[in-house]
């Protein structure tokens, strides 16, 4: 490799390094500013004043940089001072009057706060790109008969492209030629494929499956229903909550009370009360101190932090406090259906077969036939031949596959066909074993016919399955008063065999993405405080515009990026669990913010009657901090027995 090769790789490893340490540096920052406090702290103890002097000013440089640059900058933007330069002001003034260790820790405290907030937007503008990367950026344009691979961008509305097995529909359109079964579960969720042949409309970024297929384009790519998902996700993070709204209007007015009060303080005194410049200086500085908010984001960080380490430990991972706080708040919540409610994938519910045709030989044959098939449909049968039969599956003498409608094979002599009513024969079909399988599909089955040398011989009914613990949660979350729905893309039959079967409340059927975030915005215009519980990139849009979006862990990327909080094992119980410490938590942030509230107004009213001097300002300050710590870290330890949680309705977390 040349020296310039080198060095040019050493430069990109060099971007590559600080480009990974970015997001963290305010939080690298904060723990340094934590060590000089430490080392400051010694110095003070047993070392030289001096020193430890510069080890505090090093820990007010580095540790408030950040924060006092995003103040500064803020106040400019809106004309208004804020939170960040009263805690500044109130450090610089704590060590004004030589009590730099408080100020130091009033720093630390901010920066801490500072970077896992950074920490925390950082990560909400990854699922764009999650999504971003499931955009084909190519496609296969046909002109004049000879085929080009164009980006996406170029393709234009009437354009005739070409989609090969295996490939992301690159855009919108409709097919003009070919048949095939495209996974549609980017855009409605649902587990099945779906067959489409001449006039089928297809989605970008959906899967094609089986057959080549030619789809003349509808839409702009800009205009597809994939860069509507985007586009939706992107609108609703940009909301704002009503809660966030109210803190920083209290925010603006909080600072500049405290502020005029201190200016009061200075003069004030020493013209009405006969202070000396130097008392009325005292007195101002020990206000700025005592009045600061130490406490008050004491009362509400350590309370979140335990409460969100206590979900984790119990599979419920939550990406802030503000959603923790909003869950306890919740009055309905929407689920989806598939991978949520239910499993995610079909399995087999029936097999009814003809009289005098053996069941556990005839699943095994047609077992030995959907193996070559990588359908969903068929790799359900093959597992549940294998787990009720140890034989081994055979290879058949002749197979053919006729896409979107079924197999044919030849075993032993034996003609098989396997797949839709349509395929075997439609009255055939719905006249076999006296009308049956009309039972089985209005109960959610899709069904599977099998025909034998011309001879319908038997139907496999398969399911998507609620889960076992559907039940008995959505039954708990209604004890709590909470409106359940499900939003699903599946027909209105299975979804009403599958509302019934979970015990939903209501439910929408054949919803789209945007109908998902349709249902939720008129969902809220009835209940104050909703939730979204999906796992599915068609989900994203309805997590991110319900007031708590939920993913379940075993769900798309896009999904988990995407939600507020995420159930780790997939463990729906655990929602009614996390209400319940969100229940808890936002009691002790109460309790926490009224006892800190009470402590400053008391410490301020007795500076101004000389009843205090600094020494007792900050104990009583820093003491009402101690004390809220204390009382929100009992959130780490749990109050119930979470195995039990589905069994007991009068299972709680109380404080």
């Amino acid at each position: 490799m040349s020296t310039e090769a080198k060095s040019l790789t050493k430069g990109i490893q060099k971007v590559s390094m600080v480009e990974k340490i970015k997001p963290h540096l305010e939080l690298i920052a904060a723990g340094l500013s934590g060590l000089l406090i430490l080392a400051g702290w010694l110095l003070d103890r047993y070392g030289q004043g001096a020193d430890s002097i510069i080890a505090y000013l090093l820990a007010f440089v580095i540790g408030g940089f950040a924060k006092a640059k995003e103040g500064i900058e803020e106040t400019y933007e809106n004309k208004e001072l804020n939170v960040e330069m009263l805690m500044i002001f109130a450090a610089v003034g704590s060590a004004i009057i030589g009590y730099w260790t408080e100020g130091a820790i009033l720093i630390f405290i901010f920066a801490v706060s500072g970077a896992l907030e950074t920490y925390t937007m950082n990560k909400s503008h990854k699922e764009i790109s999650s999504l971003m990367e499931l955009q084909p950026e190519e496609a296969l344009l046909i002109s004049n008969g000879y085929e080009r691979k164009v980006p996406v961008s170029e393709l234009g509305v009437g354009d005739h492209i070409l989609i090969k097995p295996g490939e992301r529909v690159p855009s919108d359109g409709v097919i003009i030629k070919g048949q095939t079964n495209i996974d549609e579960a980017a855009i409605t969720g649902e587990s099945m494929p779906v067959s489409k042949g001449i006039k089928g409309e297809v989605f970008a970024g959906t899967v094609n499956m089986t057959g080549s297929i030619t789809v003349e384009v509808t839409k702009a790519s800009s205009d597809s229903l994939f860069q509507k998902i985007i586009q939706l996700v992107q609108s609703a993070q940009s909301e704002k909550s009503p809660s966030q709204l109210f803190i920083e209007k209290f925010e603006g007015t909080y600072v500049k009370t405290i502020l005029i009060v201190v200016v009061i303080m200075f003069f004030l005194p020493h013209f009405l009360l006969g202070w000396n410049w130097h008392e009325s200086f005292y007195r101002a500085m020990i206000l700025l101190v005592v009045g600061s908010p130490c406490a008050l984001v004491a009362s509400i960080m350590p309370a979140t932090l335990s409460a969100i380490s206590n979900g984790a430990k119990h599979g419920i991972l939550v990406k802030g406090g503000v959603h923790l706080e909003n869950l306890g708040h919740l009055e309905a919540i929407a689920f989806d259906k598939t991978g949520t409610l239910t499993k995610g994938k079909p399995e087999v519910t029936e097999v009814i077969v003809r009289e005098g045709i053996a069941k556990a030989d005839l699943i095994w044959k047609v077992a030995s036939i959907e193996s070559h098939s990588n359908h969903p449909l068929a790799q359900a049968i093959v597992k549940f031949a294998k787990d009720s039969n140890s034989k081994e599956l055979i290879h058949p003498d002749s197979l053919e596959d006729i896409a979107g409608w079924g197999i044919k094979a030849t075993i032993n002599g034996e003609h098989w066909k396997i797949g839709k009513a349509g395929f075997v024969g439609k009255e055939q079909a719905d006249s076999f074993a006296n009308g049956i399988a009309k039972d089985l599909a209005t109960q959610g089955n899709t069904l599977v016919f099998i025909e034998i040398n011309g001879v319908l011989s038997a139907v496999v009914a398969l399911k998507d399955v609620v889960r076992e613990e559907t039940k008995l949660a959505l039954d708990h979350l209604k004890k709590q008063g909470i409106h359940t729905v499900m939003l699903t893309g599946d027909s209105e039959k299975t979804a009403k065999a599958i509302a019934a079967e979970s015990h939903v409340d209501e439910f929408f059927a054949e919803c789209l993405p945007e109908t998902k975030v349709e249902h939720l915005k008129n969902l809220q215009k009835t209940y104050k405080t909703i939730a979204m519980v999906g796992d599915g990139i068609n989900d994203a849009p309805a997590l991110a515009t319900a007031n708590v979006g939920i993913a379940m862990g075993e769900g798309t990327d896009v999904a988990l990026e995407t939600a507020d909080v995420v159930l780790m094992k997939n463990d729906l119980p655990r929602i009614a669990e996390a209400i319940q410490l969100s229940q808890r938590m936002n009691r002790i942030i109460k309790q926490n913010i009224v006892f800190s509230i009470t402590i400053i107004a008391l410490l301020i009213s007795s500076n101004f009657f000389q009843f205090i001097d600094l020494p007792f300002g900050v104990i009583g300050h820093e003491g009402s901090t101690i004390l809220v710590i204390v009382n929100s870290l009992r959130l780490l330890k749990s109050k119930h027995n979470p195995t039990q949680i589905t069994s007991s309705s009068n299972t709680n977390l109380h404080a």
